[in-house]
Parts: C-alpha cells; structure tokens; sequence
C-alpha cells in the first residue's frame, strides 16, 4: 500500500518492499525479528532535517528510501556538501558509536523512508548480534573509501570541469539508457552542486553550458542526458 508522499509503507522489516539494499535486510530471521523490534519507520517529505552538525547523538537512521544530502558548515555560514546517501546507508553511524556529536547534517532531498533506532538499543544490538557489528565494520570501511574519494576529487582535481565530469559519471550508476545516451535526474541545484565539487554557482552554471556547446551533455529541465560518454570520461581523467 502506498504512503506519505508515495513510497510503499511497511510496519515489518520481513514484509518490506524496499528490503534489498541495506546489509540489515539480510540478518538471520532472529537478528531482523530483534531489529524490527528497537526500529521505528517514518516517511520525511524533501527538504527534512534528519540531524544537525553539532547535535548530541541520538540514535542511528537507516536509509530505506530516497536521498539525503549530508553536508558541514562554517561558523561563516559556508556550506560544503559532501555527499548524498543512497538507500541502505545507515546515517549517524560514526557519532551514534562514539557518542561524538554528529559531524554532518543530514537533510533530505527526495521523500525518504527512514528507520531510527536509539543509540542504547542500537549499542545493545549490535553487542548481542555478531552479524549485525560485522555489517556496521563493513559500512565504515565503505564511508572511509568514499571518504577518501571525495578528497581526491575535490582537493586533487586541477578544474571545475573535471570535478563536474567526475560527478555526473558518478550520478550515471543510477541513470536510465535511452537512445540519446545515460539519462540522469539532478538531485541538486547548481549552488548545491557547487557546494559538492567546491566551486562557485556560476561555475557550475558555465562549465555546463560549455558541455552542452561541445555535446557532451543536454539538458531537459532537472533531467540530464550524457550524449558523449567517452569524451566525458577523457576530460574526468585529467
């Protein structure tokens, strides 16, 4: 049955429709009938704050559905994104372990299906359930490459058109083939995007422009369309 803002509603994890992608999805019926237990779903429209940069740790969200936009701010009121979370990331991972403040801001960008489990329950889970604590290592080990990766395009790359090229091709694994080449939905504005390969709006504004001048890209609305995907990859490789 559909729910708020059109995404499956679904009271169990056993039934869940969306069940695939996060490593929870896969415990032993034993491990899930306990987590289903200490979890409690809820549906956030876009634009949703699921925690602050800051804020004392309270528990762990676990990334059903949709998209949220993790970002860090100055005390300048500049804002660097630094990436966005896809579906079966587990969100306030690293503080709810340390019980550290959050070190990012989690916000919503398309309506999302969230589970929230208490940082207490989570501990306790987590120490009870083997399967469980060897997921959440996998998961900081993925964080700590994408870590990594979102350093080296961001601090190596020598222009905003390869860090630009880099992240639509990134975008690309979750596109659509069509006969005119891999069609991507922006999630972000152009400021936001800026935000994400550390650069200014109207840079991003431009460099766009040139890749839809050179056909290397166009553009219908939020709806992007690689038309030249090695020449794409030649400039991302610079």
């Amino acid at each position: 049955m559909k729910g708020p803002y059109g995404l499956e509603a679904s009271e169990h994890c056993q039934t869940c429709k969306q069940r695939a992608s996060t490593f929870f999805c896969h415990l032993s019926p034993a491990a899930l009938k306990d987590f289903d237990e200490i979890r409690s779903s809820a549906t956030y429209p876009d634009g949703a704050v699921l925690f602050l940069e800051k804020q004392d740790p309270r528990g762990v969200f676990v990334l059903c559905a949709g998209e949220v936009k993790l970002s860090i701010s100055s005390s300048g009121g500049k804002t660097l994104i630094l990436r966005i979370a896809k579906p079966g990331e587990v969100l306030g991972l690293m503080s709810t372990l340390s019980g550290m403040p959050y070190e990012v801001t989690a916000e919503t960008i398309r309506p999302c299906q969230v589970a929230y489990i208490r940082r207490d329950d989570f501990l306790k889970f987590i120490a009870k359930h083997l399967e469980a604590s060897q997921g959440v290592l996998r998961q900081m080990a993925v964080s700590y490459r994408a870590a990594c990766y979102r350093l080296r395009t961001v601090g190596l790359s020598s222009s905003a058109p390869e860090k630009l090229a880099r992240l639509l091709l990134d975008w690309s694994a979750d596109g659509k083939q069509t006969e005119q080449g891999m069609q991507i939905k922006l999630p972000l504005t152009h400021e936001e995007i800026a935000a994400l390969i550390g650069t200014t709006r109207e840079t991003v504004t431009r460099t766009l422009s040139d890749f839809k001048i050179h056909n290397l890209v166009a553009t219908h609305g939020s709806n992007l369309t690689i038309a030249n995907r090695p020449a794409l990859e030649n400039l991302g490789a610079d």
